[in-house]
């Protein structure tokens, strides 16, 4: 009996000590409601394209994205892995690097990474060599945002034909009305910048290339992971309004990643962010 006692006492004093831990992230649904990772993952099983929205320093959003790849790899086999963080004129190098023609060394050396390629996306590329999937570099080369930036979509056309391979084809698409473009230059003024009127253009070359690349390399009955700085995502704006303008029928799901004071619930603006929203407490330390 006083043995039967101590144990319903033990019990107790851990699941009390269980509560009060701290989460590192609280998932929540587009509404708002709290959900299990579980319960996501199912939804995601069924998506022809899956973005991950992060915030490039966050090693939560950044460990999830690896656990997430892993787990849906076990259920869809088929699978495709993109990226922000690669340019599209690095794609051979990618694909040299996952035959195994080069080694990591020499990978490394000729990719123009980011700087925290090695504990952030590293693993994902290594998990796509080690199962043998296709890695898609679907950014647009720097220098041709860069011109963007400088001369409106009007400075692409004076690159040579062999340039545009690694750009979404001309003319993009592009409407300064939707919010995500449309505050990129509010933003700006009021944090005292001086971009112009083709700095939302810039954006929208970035997204559209990424958006052209994706679905280039999207095939029936796989499941195409994105990762991509969640603004890029957010209010299925970015990237997500280029390809539902390509290809409407497809099953788009997105996943956002928000830093908040408290987690017990969402703030109001981060609601109907994502269909997906990882919260992470701002006192999350960051990987650079």
């Amino acid at each position: 009996m006083m043995k039967t006692k101590i144990s319903f006492i033990l019990l107790i004093f851990l699941s009390l000590a269980f509560k009060a831990d701290k989460p590192a992230y609280v998932l929540y649904n587009q509404k708002g409601k709290e959900i299990k990772y579980s319960k996501m993952l199912k939804k995601l099983r069924k998506a022809d394209i899956v973005f991950f929205g992060e915030l490039h320093n966050n090693p939560i959003a950044h460990w999830l994205q690896l656990e997430l790849t892993q787990d849906l790899y076990k259920e869809k086999k088929e699978m495709v892995l993109g990226a922000e963080m690669f340019e599209s004129d690095n794609q051979l190098i990618i694909n040299e690097f996952l035959s195994g023609l080069i080694s990591k060394k020499k990978f490394e050396a000729e990719m123009r990474l980011w700087p925290n390629y090695k504990t952030d996306y590293r693993p994902l590329m290594e998990f796509a060599k080690e199962n043998e999937l296709p890695f898609i570099a679907t950014n647009i080369p720097r220098r041709y945002a860069s011109a963007v930036y400088k001369g409106g979509f009007e400075a692409i056309d004076k690159f040579s034909d062999e340039a545009k391979k690694y750009i979404a084809p001309l003319p993009i698409l592009y409407d300064e009305q939707v919010p995500c473009y449309k505050n990129m230059l509010e933003l700006s003024a009021q944090m005292g910048g001086h971009a112009n009127e083709n700095f939302p253009k810039s954006q929208a070359s970035k997204d559209a290339t990424m958006a052209y690349f994706i679905l280039k390399n999207l095939s029936d009955n796989q499941v195409f992971i994105h990762y991509n700085g969640s603004y890029h995502s957010d209010n299925f704006e970015g990237i997500v309004w280029h390809i539902k303008k390509a290809r409407p029928e497809l099953n788009i799901q997105t996943i956002s990643t928000v830093m908040q004071a408290q987690l017990d619930s969402l703030e109001s603006d981060a609601k109907g962010t994502a269909n997906f929203i990882i919260c992470v407490p701002e006192t999350m330390t960051s990987t650079h």
